[in-house]
């Protein structure tokens, strides 16, 4: 444990985005126990324990997935025949692989602070400071702009157009620039970008809430960041599915597996989506990698760089949950 601790104070330093997995139920005869834990990284690597193979390849396919919202989400593992059934913060899935018994693993995502970048000494510029940090922004002031989440360029007229270009060519999500609309017209014009990147600029930078000061102004800002994470967030949430009663609330929806070879099923939070949660506003997906199904037992598999793999008959590449399927397929076609 404390190793697990240190390590998780090492990826929140880097800034690392991973899932802690803690076991909070185990039936017999599964080989976790309550109080088990893993770390689920980014690339779907697992450090530590919570289940055997099997246990883990489900584990790894819905961690990623609730590491794409940053929402925590419980997952029941049980025996039988695949299934999945999502409802709100929680999916149950049925495991064939699973040696009997049953998990619930509670999946915690942790994604990094938020980084604001801000340049400019000014009274704007202080006042971003003060108030992003309450709300859980990590900012720094004429830091690198390369991997922020925002940047703020408060300036007033000294070195704002490198700035916003390198923003812009790094991709960052909200470049905002504080300036009256008609000089920001005119900076935003200079830019040596595309007209696609020159459009990205938010001229004047925040939200028109009619604030005159500059903790106003700050305010302002922020709010305009919040509200563009919240759409970005919200475009990552695509509801499909689900079956609404005559009052129009949703029921929970249960989706079962199809037989290997009529076609790949994907699970909630993979791409592309098949299944998403039934609840309106608490559906998930991520951007992590795709998923195949395991042809021996039909799991779903996440297909990271690491997983179990096998050269498939057709010339492509065969995935599974853990190495006795993948024996068996190899056997299969001795």
């Amino acid at each position: 444990m404390a190793a697990l601790t240190d390590r998780v104070a090492e990826l929140v330093q880097a800034r690392e985005p991973f899932v802690k997995a803690t076991v909070v139920r185990a039936g017999k005869p599964a080989s976790a126990h309550a109080g088990d834990t893993a770390l689920v990284l980014a690339d779907g690597v697992i450090e530590g324990f919570v289940g055997g193979s099997c246990a883990e390849s489900s584990v790894r396919v819905h961690a990623l997935a609730a590491l794409g919202t940053g929402d925590p989400l419980l997952l029941r593992i049980s025996a039988g025949a695949p299934s999945t059934v999502v409802e709100e913060g929680a999916v149950t899935v049925a495991n064939p692989c699973l040696s009997g018994g049953s998990l619930e693993i509670f999946l915690e995502p942790q994604r990094p602070q938020p980084r604001l970048v801000v340049l400019g000494d000014t009274p704007i510029g202080s006042a971003l400071a003060a108030l992003g940090a309450p709300l859980g922004f990590l900012v720094e002031s004429g830091g690198a702009v390369a991997g922020a989440d925002a940047v703020v360029v408060a300036s007033h007229g000294h070195g704002e157009e490198p700035v916003l270009e390198e923003a812009l060519r790094a991709g960052v999500p909200y470049v905002g620039l504080v300036a009256s609309r008609r000089r920001g017209a005119a900076v935003v014009a200079s830019l040596e970008v595309t007209d696609a990147d020159r459009a990205r600029v938010h001229y004047p930078a925040g939200l028109d809430l009619g604030g005159r000061t500059a903790p106003e102004a700050a305010l302002s800002i922020l709010a305009e960041i919040v509200a563009l994470r919240s759409t970005i967030d919200d475009e990552r949430r695509t509801t499909v599915g689900g079956v609404s009663d005559r009052a129009g609330t949703r029921k929970p929806t249960s989706v079962t597996d199809r037989p290997a070879d009529s076609g790949p099923v994907i699970p909630p939070g993979v791409r592309p989506i098949a299944v998403i949660d039934s609840h309106p506003g608490s559906a998930y997906r991520h951007d992590g990698p795709e998923v195949a199904i395991d042809p021996i037992c039909g799991m779903t598999v996440a297909m990271t760089e690491d997983a179990i793999q096998a050269p498939g008959s057709d010339g492509g590449v065969v995935y599974f949950c853990a190495e006795g399927c993948r024996r068996r397929y190899l056997a299969g076609r001795e």
